[in-house]
């Protein structure tokens, strides 16, 4: 049954070190859902995959380089917020070029996979969060 809720189709990244710490942003204050930590990444404009879309915001967001290639599909999100629908692409990223940089007044930090589960983060990102955690305990990330 559709409630005529938007869909919103975010693309996000798990931007993972050699040691297996993974990078999180915080949203910066004057957002919506301000101060609650997530996976690095944006909207998906008209005309963009989501591969496309990740490249071009952490470049924006985080001033890091990644070639589309480097992109593994890891898992997504569907969450019915109160006033959207968000739809959102997991990808995995090994490898990117430059130092990640705060650039939206956002904080960053690289966690453990099993410091994921103590951070407040949006309803989407809690099942993501223990997905990455889950896999990382059985190897996944090996």
């Amino acid at each position: 049954m559709s409630d005529n809720r938007k869909i919103i189709y975010v693309s996000a990244g798990l931007l993972m070190r050699p040691d297996r710490r993974v990078l999180v942003a915080q949203r910066p204050a004057g957002k919506a859902m301000a101060g609650l930590w997530e996976l690095p990444g944006g909207k998906i404009e008209t005309g963009e995959t989501p591969e496309e879309a990740l490249v071009r915001e952490l470049r924006e967001e985080l001033a890091v380089d990644i070639n589309p290639s480097s992109l593994t599909p890891l898992s997504f999100a569907s969450h019915a917020y109160e006033s959207f629908h968000l739809v959102m692409p997991v990808f995995l990223c090994r490898d990117w070029q430059g130092e990640p940089v705060a650039r939206e007044g956002q904080t960053l930090k690289f966690v453990e996979t099993n410091e994921l589960k103590s951070l407040d983060a949006p309803a989407a990102d809690i099942p993501l969060f223990d997905f990455i955690y889950a896999h990382a305990r059985q190897g996944g990330f090996s």
